[in-house]
C-alpha cells in the first residue's frame, strides 16, 4: 500500500487532489500536512477526515523536526508539495514570507525525504534512491513570466479545420484535447508557455515558486533525486478560498458589492479546472517521467472582465432556474447586472497573459482537460450557491475552530 505526503492537503488545490485520490484508490494511505493559515480550511476535508486511510498532521514544512517525525513513523512514497503561500497581493505586501515558505520549506522537505529515501550509493558516488519513492513539485505558470496580447479581443485556436498557430500539437491531437467541447476555445496570443520557455517571474510570489523549482530540479541533478514539477494554469473550483477572482466576485455579486477588477480588465489568463487538474498531477506522479517538468493547462483562455461579466449572467441565469437561491442574496436578482462593476488601480507589475501549452503532457502521458471552461464556471457557481455555509466559515474565520474542536481539546 503507497502512502502519500500531501503538504497543503488542506488547501484549495492540495484538499481537491486527497478527495480525488481518495476516490480514485482504494489501496493508499495519506498523510495530510497543513499549516492551516487563513487559506487552509481543515472543514473542506472533514469527510476525508474520518476515513481510516488519512491522517492529518497540523505543522509548517519548514518545521525540520516535525518533517523528520513524519518520515520517521510512516513509509512515504510520494511528497506531493502543494504547500505555499500564493497570493500575488500578499506577496507584495511581504515577500518574505514568500520565500521562507516556498523555498525554504520545500528545500526542507527534499532533504528529509532524501534521507529517507537513499539507501546506498553507485559505483560514481551518486545516491541510490528505493524503489516507488517520488517527489512532486506543484508549481505554477507564473514562474514562466508574461506572453505578449498579440490578439487582444482573441481569436479562435482552429478555424476552417486548421489550426490558426503552431504549438506543436497535430490537428488530429488537439481535437482529442478539446474532447467533446461544444466551443471552439480562444487564444490571445501566438505563443504558449512549454516546458522549455525560460523562467522569467515577474512576482515576489512567483519569484519565490521559481526558486523553489531550481531546488527541486537540483536535487535531480545533483543527487538523482526522482522528482517531477508540474506547472499548471490558473485553477478554479469548489473549495476556492474566496480573495481569489473567481470565488471572489461570486462572493460579491451575491452580497450586491462592487465587483473590482483590475485596470481595464484585459489580462487574459487561462483557465483549468480544479480536478482536471488533480487528474494531471495523479498521471505525472505515475507515469512521468523523472526529473520531467509537465505543463498541466486548459486551452481556457479568456480576459478577466468576460470572465467577470460571464459570472454575473451565470448568477442570473441560476437564481432564474431555482428561485430558492433568492433566499442567500443580499441584493435584489434585478440588480445583478454589470453596473456592479468597478475599475479599481492596477496591481503592481500586472503580468498581460498567461497560457499554458500542455501538449508535451497530452502526448506522454494521455493528459486532456475534460472540464470545458462553461461548463466548469457553472458548476463552480452552483456549488457556492449550494454551500454558502463553508463560504461564511472561511470567510468569518470561524472555520479554524474546527481544528481547535477535533485536535486541541485531545
Amino acid at each position: 500500500m503507497k502512502t502519500y505526503l500531501i503538504t497543503g492537503g488542506a488547501g484549495f488545490i492540495g484538499a481537491n487532489f486527497v478527495k480525488y485520490m481518495l476516490k480514485k484508490y482504494n489501496d493508499i494511505n495519506i498523510i495530510v500536512l497543513d499549516k492551516l493559515t487563513y487559506a487552509g480550511n481543515l472543514g473542506t476535508i472533514k469527510k476525508e477526515l474520518n476515513d481510516n486511510r488519512v491522517k492529518f498532521v497540523k505543522g509548517d514544512i519548514a518545521n525540520r523536526e516535525l518533517i523528520e517525525y513524519i518520515f520517521a513513523n510512516n513509509n512515504i512514497n510520494y511528497v506531493v508539495n502543494f504547500a505555499a503561500e500564493s497570493h500575488v497581493d500578499r506577496s507584495i505586501e511581504n515577500p518574505k514570507l514568500f520565500l521562507e515558505t516556498n523555498i525554504i520549506g520545500t528545500q526542507n522537505l527534499l532533504d528529509v525525504a532524501k534521507a529517507h529515501w537513499v539507501i546506498g550509493k553507485n559505483e560514481k558516488g551518486y545516491p541510490i534512491f528505493r524503489d516507488n519513492v517520488k517527489f512532486l513539485q506543484v508549481s505554477t505558470d507564473e514562474v514562466y513570466g508574461a506572453l505578449d496580447r498579440d490578439f487582444p479581443d482573441g481569436k479562435l485556436l482552429i478555424e476552417e479545420k486548421k489550426l490558426t498557430i503552431d504549438n506543436g500539437l497535430s490537428l488530429e491531437e488537439l481535437n482529442k484535447v478539446l474532447k467533446d467541447r461544444e466551443v471552439i476555445p480562444k487564444i490571445f496570443g501566438k505563443k504558449f508557455f512549454t516546458e522549455n520557455t525560460p523562467l522569467d517571474p515577474r512576482s515576489p510570489y512567483s519569484s519565490s515558486k521559481a526558486g523553489a523549482d531550481m531546488i527541486v530540479r537540483a536535487y535531480n541533478e545533483t543527487y538523482h533525486m526522482p522528482i517531477n514539477i508540474t506547472r499548471c494554469s490558473n485553477n478554479y473550483g469548489p473549495y476556492h478560498f474566496p480573495e481569489k477572482l473567481i470565488p471572489l466576485m461570486i462572493k460579491n455579486v451575491l452580497e450586491g458589492k462592487k465587483l473590482p477588477v483590475y485596470g481595464d480588465g484585459k489580462q487574459v489568463r487561462d483557465w483549468l479546472y480544479v480536478e482536471d487538474h488533480c487528474k494531471g498531477i495523479d498521471m505525472v506522479i505515475n507515469g512521468g517521467k523523472i526529473g520531467e517538468i509537465y505543463n498541466i493547462g486548459g486551452f481556457n483562455e479568456e480576459q478577466n472582465i468576460n470572465i467577470v461579466k460571464l459570472i454575473i449572467k451565470i448568477i442570473r441565469e441560476l437564481i432564474e432556474e431555482n428561485t430558492e437561491y433568492e433566499k442567500i442574496l443580499k441584493i435584489e436578482k434585478e440588480n445583478i447586472n454589470e453596473e456592479l462593476i468597478t475599475y479599481v488601480q492596477d496591481r503592481l507589475g500586472h503580468d498581460a497573459r498567461y497560457a499554458i501549452d500542455p501538449s508535451k503532457t497530452v502526448k506522454e502521458l494521455g493528459f486532456y482537460p475534460e472540464t470545458p471552461f462553461t461548463v466548469g464556471i457553472r458548476k463552480t457557481i452552483k456549488w457556492y450557491l449550494d454551500n454558502q455555509e463553508w463560504v461564511k466559515e472561511v470567510v468569518s474565520g470561524d472555520y479554524q475552530k474546527y481544528y481547535e474542536k477535533m485536535y486541541e481539546s485531545r
